[in-house]
């Protein structure tokens, strides 16, 4: 189940007490199953996570439950704040030692249950759902319960960007789990930032000590009716892991022609690279221009569980 963007909080919905409201989690979204011993963590677009996250799959199989589905977001803080740039290198790398040498700590915060012991209950309200959930597992360690709060919305909307959160989640307290996007539960930014879809990249410049595999910016779009349309070009934000990390998997998709619709800005770049539309970054911005263009954008991180296709321009919607 996924949120809808919605417009910035209205005192309407914050002080309902038929919403709920969670700090939204500047993570990665994973569901995870148990049936006996054998546990799986799954990503929204259906990547197994277990090689990612092996603390997480053993402390979850340490729970009192044999048979469950949740939901949740596996997060790494920096400060005492959920760091999505943080958690990067335990995204990318797959294997059990290699998520070991990152000494990237991370939790798993759990806020949905979809079954337990044989029982599917997607078909109750949410607040009954949290409480079997409080109620079922034990949270210590690497597994959390991300709280919430009835009523107060204004409050940690205030709070949560003051302490430098992506914002909050509002969730109808009676609404049932569903598939797909919903506008029971809504998003509320406390700045704007989205996915994107690298379609090419510029040749480095200046004297960043990095390898060939490197490079200098990406030039980044979303999809409008089956097309690619430009949005900008992201040049900060780059830790030297991600440069090379980066540069390795877009020069393995290197193209001839560019996939974008014809820009005007397009025209304007040297020393582009095209790739594949194929691979999704997150990107933080101060806000759009008058010609569809992010405004000082600043690199976040890949999301390797968004499909490209799905990533559109994000419109918020009023309640």
């Amino acid at each position: 189940m996924l949120a809808t963007l919605a417009e910035k909080p209205h005192e309407k919905i914050l002080s309902d007490e038929s919403w709920i409201f969670e700090p939204k989690l500047d993570g990665q979204r994973c569901l995870a199953f148990r049936a006996g011993e054998k546990l799986n963590l799954i990503s929204r677009n259906n990547i197994a996570l277990n090689r990612n996250y092996p603390e997480i799959v053993n402390a979850m199989l340490s729970q009192p439950a044999t048979q469950f589905i949740v939901d949740g977001e596996v997060v790494a803080f920096e400060k005492g704040v959920p760091s999505f740039e943080k958690l990067q290198p335990r995204m990318q790398i797959r294997d059990y030692l290699g998520a070991e040498r990152t000494q990237v700590q991370v939790f798993y915060y759990l806020f949905d249950l979809l079954y337990l012991d044989g029982f599917d209950i997607t078909g109750l309200a949410l607040s009954l759902r949290k409480d079997v959930l409080r109620q079922a597992f034990s949270f210590n360690g690497n597994i959390r319960i991300a709280d919430h709060v009835t009523g107060s919305g204004n409050d940690i909307f205030l709070d949560s960007c003051k302490k430098g959160l992506e914002g909050i989640i509002a969730k109808k307290a009676e609404s049932l789990y569903k598939s797909g996007r919903s506008r029971e539960w809504l998003k509320f930014k406390c700045g704007l930032g989205q996915e994107f879809v690298i379609g090419g990249f510029t040749e480095r410049g200046g004297a960043r000590p990095v390898p060939d595999s490197g490079f200098g910016a990406l030039l980044v779009g979303y999809f409008e009716g089956g097309k690619l349309v430009y949005a900008g070009k992201v040049g900060t934000g780059y830790s030297e892991f991600m440069l090379n990390t980066i540069g390795q998997k877009l020069r393995a998709i290197e193209k001839k022609k560019p996939a974008f619709a014809p820009h005007p800005k397009l025209r304007e770049e040297k020393n582009v690279h095209w790739v594949e539309p194929v691979i999704v970054c997150d990107v933080k911005f101060s806000e759009w221009t008058k010609a569809g263009l992010m405004r000082q954008p600043r690199f976040k991180g890949l999301r390797m569980d968004k499909p490209p296709r799905e990533v559109v321009r994000e419109q918020a919607v009023s309640r």
